[in-house]
């Protein structure tokens, strides 16, 4: 078999699961564009601000789609080619793309508002207070970690250094434009194609002016561009940059499938599966997190819910960009999974442990990419530029996010502070600015690391059981939720008790504390939905 076959039937299953599935899902969360959206009705030109679906699709994308598509299935790549194929198809159309367009639904209706707050609304008060903790920890956790990878990816290469802060500065100009240009769809075409020619040629201009600067400094000035992308209005920076930066996507997918298309390579790999590892562990539940995005991912629920929903003209843009957002995702991690099946399996294991996932996928992709005419090296840079830009798209995209989260979480208490903090964005991303400094300080991350792909899929778990709750009061059947529900909860569950069995042995008490914490927190938000529910449905077993 080769690899364009892997693709094709891949592209075809993906795209008949948007136009069936995706319209039987649409239609279960009851959205109509009747209803005004959250963007139109809390308009305030900062956080809520509607704008047309191919932009918001480019945010949300580029949001989503950082390294983890690429990451991820490279790794589980160890268990075998056949079930990480099979868990990203099945995982993204069942799982993710339910989720993700469950979060932003259910956001929608509670005017633009996150997960959290919908969980106060369905669950209740503690139940929100559970999950805010739980997610405002994990975007710091990724802030920090983020800000590390960016800084050191830019000492390295200066190069993606320069071409970085080039494409901040197009987004700038791009949004000031926009706006001037208001909704003339032609003009905006027009700006959109000068754009897109201006970033590539930054891709090439940033190669031969690299910018140098110590990692100290880096770190500092990442988190001081990351204040100011989430107080700045959405439309100035945020949306033009993801916007600009999903082409950047766009073309790695497009060359990518037109480079395997014209190598037309074999697969190298063998049909065997492997049930278990020796650093990983058991396929499962290992390999349902490791395959995070490009199947399911509780960080989709933070971006659906924080930033999208507050950018939707209408609801029906939510299928394009919630359903066909995660598809598009999931086909980005059967590219990922190709690059590196062209190799036998010693020399993929043995290059895996020398390069990593980044540089596997970058040079395996990258010489597929050289067979259109331009050179290799060329090519494995531009593999690897895009791969940077998107790690600093979900690193701004995580700043605001948690800032949301935190605000949200002081709306509920009366008190002049908290009322203080719930208002004043540009204190409340200072907080979080502050507690990213002290994590990248302490150098907590690298060891906390390990234990995110675990928390991750806890937060799709607790995201899926919201949207099951949701849809429960409203009397609609929500069988379609709540398998992917109990199926995450397992995984979960399991891999965190694997996980806190295995750091007790080796005397790594902290992480099996942390991870025997958040198994409690997991259990302890499906008691409080189980009795939300007792209220209100009379046979809530056989409602769920």
């Amino acid at each position: 078999m080769n690899l364009a076959v892997l693709l094709l039937i891949s592209a075809i299953i993906l795209f008949l699961a948007y136009k069936i599935y995706g319209k039987f899902v649409y239609r279960k969360f009851g959205l109509n564009d009747k209803n005004p959206a959250p963007s139109h009705t809390h308009r305030d030109g900062v956080d809520y601000e509607p704008s047309k679906p191919i932009v918001v699709l480019g945010h949300h994308f580029a949001s989503i789609a950082g390294a983890g598509p690429i990451v991820g299935p490279i790794i589980a790549v160890t268990f075998g080619w056949i079930p990480a194929v099979i868990w990203i198809l099945v995982g993204g159309i069942f799982f993710g793309a339910v989720h993700d367009l469950g979060s932003m639904a259910t956001s929608l209706k509670t005017d633009g508002k996150s997960i959290g707050v919908i969980i106060r609304n369905q669950i209740g008060m503690k139940g929100k207070q559970l999950f805010i903790i739980f997610s405002f920890s994990t975007l710091i956790l990724v802030i920090g970690v983020f800000a590390d990878i960016i800084a050191k990816t830019f000492v390295t290469n200066p190069g993606v250094a320069s071409a970085s802060i080039l494409f901040i500065l197009l987004a700038l100009v791009f949004g000031i434009v926009n706006k001037m240009v208001g909704d003339k769809k032609t003009s905006f075409i027009i700006i959109t194609v000068i754009g897109v020619v201006l970033m590539y040629f930054f891709v090439y201009l940033g190669m031969k002016i690299p910018f140098v600067l110590d990692y100290k400094i880096w770190v500092l000035a990442l988190l001081a561009y990351a204040f100011l992308a989430s107080v700045t209005p959405v439309g100035m920076l945020l949306q033009p940059r993801d916007y600009l930066n999903s082409f950047l996507l766009y073309g790695l997918i497009i060359a990518a499938v037109l480079g395997v298309f014209i190598a037309n390579p074999e697969i190298q790999m063998s049909n065997e599966i492997h049930v278990s590892d020796e650093n990983l562990g058991y396929i499962f539940p290992v390999l349902f997190v490791t395959i995070a995005c490009g199947a399911i991912s509780g960080f989709h629920s933070l971006v659906a819910s924080g930033t999208t929903s507050k950018q939707l003209d209408k609801e029906s843009d939510a299928k394009l960009v919630g359903f066909g957002g995660m598809l598009i995702e999931s086909f980005l991690a059967i590219i990922s999974v190709g690059a590196v099946v062209i190799l036998s399996r010693s020399e993929y294991i043995s290059r895996l442990a020398g390069e990593g996932p980044v540089a596997l996928f970058s040079t395996g992709l990258g010489g597929m990419i050289a067979t259109l005419g331009v050179s290799e090296e060329f090519a494995v840079g531009f593999v690897a530029l895009t791969v940077s830009a998107f790690a600093l798209t979900t690193l701004d995209t995580c700043t605001r996010l948690a800032r949301f989260t935190l605000q949200e979480y002081f709306e509920d208490v009366p008190q002049a502070a908290g009322q203080y903090l719930a208002k004043n964005r540009y204190v409340s991303t200072g907080i979080v600015v502050v507690f990213s400094i002290l994590l990248l300080l302490s150098g907590e991350f690298t060891t906390l690391w390990p234990i995110f792909g675990s928390a991750n899929q806890l937060l799709a778990a607790l995201a899926l059981l919201t949207i099951a709750v949701w849809l429960i009061k409203k009397n609609i059947n929500a069988l379609f939720v709540t398998i992917p529900m109990f199926f995450m909860f397992t995984v979960t569950l399991a891999s965190l008790g694997l996980f806190a069995w295995k750091n007790f042995q080796d005397e790594v008490y902290v992480l099996s504390i942390i991870a025997a914490l958040l198994f409690v927190l997991a259990i302890s938000l499906m008691v409080l939905a189980t009795k939300s529910l007792k209220k209100e449905v009379k046979e809530p077993v056989k409602a769920l």
